[in-house]
């Protein structure tokens, strides 16, 4: 059962810093990477999927398909993406000239759909006997789920039917085949799962949650499934041949997996997809499951900024513990499914740690993923640049020291631009009788409940945190762990938190109480409550049992981990951090674009030993003082060294 669920996208106005992101994703990312879509951008890599659909749209008329199909076997995907932010930007914006581009390339979609409500412009083009044959590469559902995804938030937004009305047909049709006619299987790349359960949602069609539940019994308990499916068709999308059931999360039935494994992205979609049908149908022993795999990932398997996936080598989780800096995967996509995971947990139990993890994997890794003029996009996320090394050596190539523009395989910009345009869904939750507050996220949110809410801070960077509170009810705001002192303002008193009862559930005292890590208020009208957080900078201390890190430690203030960049500190490998001085606080670098706060911490610098490659002379430093920004803005300034981990 839901004990608490996501607002509407539409519920929530954003300000301050989250309204400057949106804005950024209004005004240039979604206009940027529309033009990407229609290959408008000369020297960047091409895209091609509005022509696709077109193409398709040609086949299934009987025409010349013109240019036929061009990229990758997902390439629908990021139109989907694209669509989907584009409606969160409608919902906080109408513009009629944004909704015109958006209804242009729903119209292609519209046509490139078969009359049987398949719909997938690479097997359209390319080979229409293939459809279905492929389901371990062939990213149909995928891009089925991506489509569902947009078509949901686009009828939210602006209350048009016409790609609702396109994917309902398809799921139909999908339903049809692996429900109704039993065809055994599951997606290769999990994420139709988790969009059958917004489809389900939206329109009560019971067809849709039974697809889903179908999807997430069937992954597992056959795993030689995908080996045989490769073997009888003889053919092959880039040659995966189905035997590494880790890297589709197949090896064993998910009720009974503990372990994160494979694919980063692939895993956190289908872990977020289990969270979301355990509440919705109150399946224990797949919300046991969801636990233990969480557990995995954020005990074991996640870096300090909130990145997953430690290994190019299948974009994967590897084993426990096993989290090099420099060679980190850790891609944009995959913390973004992380804070799905973590969102549709929180609708299992509110607990303050997946709304503390959320918060970390959204403001370290997913923003860190775009540039900070929008144009420009990191799919891989290290905590350790050298430039000469990085993106050069083969160890070391996947982790570029500067974003690109583009990519061909580019799954990571839309994904950014359409979490950040709904992150409202994300900050704030609500039941029938009480608005949650998971993320301090300024504006203004309307609770379906009948509460309503103003938040004002300068959060990440201001520790203070104000709500008006309008309404009947009750609001729960999270205390983050990171907070060691937090001072609390209600009703003319001020306490911490640690002063509250902590009742059992059922239980509910009269005056403000502490469960799962929130703060319970009780409102009766108008009531304004006020949150003064730590901002204390503070050094983390890796785990012993991390390879490579013995000795090193980290910077963190509030949600934001620090990093060093050569550009502020000349060779960031000649720093030794002194851990027992407190950074002092100081305002941002005149050339990086970002009213950022950024620390000034006590060090030494070896001096070089000129051209000795080893020497047995004792080591030299001198006193320096080191400059730290936070992570999420590096590589703003060109190609620099860069560290997270520092001795």
């Amino acid at each position: 059962m839901k004990v608490q669920r996501q607002i509407p996208v539409t519920a929530y106005r954003a300000a301050g810093f989250m309204d400057r992101y949106q804005r950024l994703i209004r005004s240039v990312v979604i206009p940027y990477q529309h033009d990407i879509l229609w290959d408008r951008i000369p020297g960047v890599e091409k895209s091609h999927a509005a022509a696709n659909f077109i193409s398709a749209g040609r086949v299934l008329r009987g025409e010349d398909p013109g240019d036929g199909f061009y990229g990758m076997v997902f390439q629908d995907s990021d139109a989907a993406k694209w669509l989907e932010a584009t409606a969160y930007a409608l919902a906080a914006d109408r513009s009629p000239e944004l909704e015109k581009d958006a209804d242009e390339l729903i119209g292609l979609i519209a046509a490139a759909q078969d009359s049987d409500g398949y719909l997938n412009t690479y097997y359209t083009v390319k080979d229409q006997d293939r459809r279905w044959t492929d389901l371990l590469e062939g990213h149909e559902l995928y891009c089925s789920g991506h489509m569902i995804e947009a078509a949901c938030a686009y009828y939210e937004a602006t209350g048009k039917r016409t790609l609702l009305d396109v994917m309902i047909r398809n799921a139909e049709h999908i339903f049809r085949r692996f429900v109704e006619q039993d065809v055994p299987g599951c997606p290769g790349h999990p994420e139709i799962e988790l969009a059958l359960m917004k489809l389900y949602r939206l329109t009560g069609d019971s067809r849709f949650l039974d697809l889903c539940r179908r999807f997430i019994d069937q992954r597992g308990a056959d795993p030689d499934f995908f080996r045989r499916e490769a073997e009888n068709r003889g053919w092959s999308v880039w040659g995966s041949d189905g035997r590494d059931t880790d890297y589709m999360q197949a090896g064993k039935p998910v009720r009974e997996q503990s372990d994160a494994t494979g694919h980063a992205v692939r895993a956190v979609y289908l872990y977020t997809a289990m969270a979301d049908l355990a509440s919705e149908t109150e399946d224990r022993d797949l919300l046991a499951a969801c636990r233990r795999l969480w557990r995995s990932i954020v005990s074991r398997r996640m870096y300090v900024t909130g990145g997953i996936g430690s290994t190019v080598h299948g974009e994967a989780f590897t084993v426990d513990y096993d989290l090099p800096p420099d060679t980190a995967y850790a891609e944009t996509c995959a913390s973004i499914g992380l804070i799905f995971f973590a969102s549709r947990m929180l609708e299992n139990e509110v607990s303050a740690e997946y709304a503390d993890v959320m918060e970390t994997a959204l403001y370290n890794t997913v923003l860190a993923g775009m540039q900070l003029d929008g144009k420009r996009f990191f799919y891989v996320n290290p905590l350790q640049a050298d430039p000469g090394i990085s993106g050069v050596v083969k160890t070391h190539a996947h982790d570029l020291p500067v974003r690109p523009a583009w990519y061909a395989c580019a799954c990571c910009p839309p994904n950014v631009a359409r979490l950040l345009g709904s992150i409202g869904k994300y900050a704030y939750g609500e039941s029938a009788d009480t608005a949650f507050c998971h993320l301090f996220a300024a504006g203004t949110v309307r609770f379906g409940n009948g509460l309503s809410l103003l938040c004002e801070t300068d959060y990440p960077y201001g520790m203070d945190i104000r709500y008006h509170v309008s309404g009947r009810g009750t609001l729960a705001v999270r205390v983050p762990r990171w907070s060691a002192k937090t001072l609390i303002h209600f009703g003319g008193r001020s306490f911490a938190p640690s002063d509250l009862d902590c009742p059992a559930p059922g239980a509910e005292p009269a005056g403000p109480f502490l469960r799962g890590g929130y703060v319970f208020f009780s409102v009766d009208g108008e009531a304004d409550i006020r949150l003064i957080l730590d901002g204390t900078p503070a050094f983390i201390r890796p785990s012993s049992r991390i390879p490579r890190l013995a000795g090193m430690t980290a910077l963190r203030r509030g949600p934001l981990v620090y990093c060093f960049e050569g550009r502020d500190n000349g060779s960031v490998k000649a720093l030794r951090i002194d851990s027992s001085v407190r950074p002092e606080l100081a305002g941002a670098p005149e050339d990086l674009p970002e009213a950022a706060v950024t620390l000034k911490v006590a060090a030494r610098r070896v001096l070089d030993d000129g051209d000795q490659l080893y020497s047995e002379a004792p080591e030299r430093s001198e006193p320096c003082q080191a400059s730290a920004i936070p992570y999420y803005t590096w590589a703003n300034r060109g190609e620099n060294e860069m560290r997270v981990w520092m001795p």
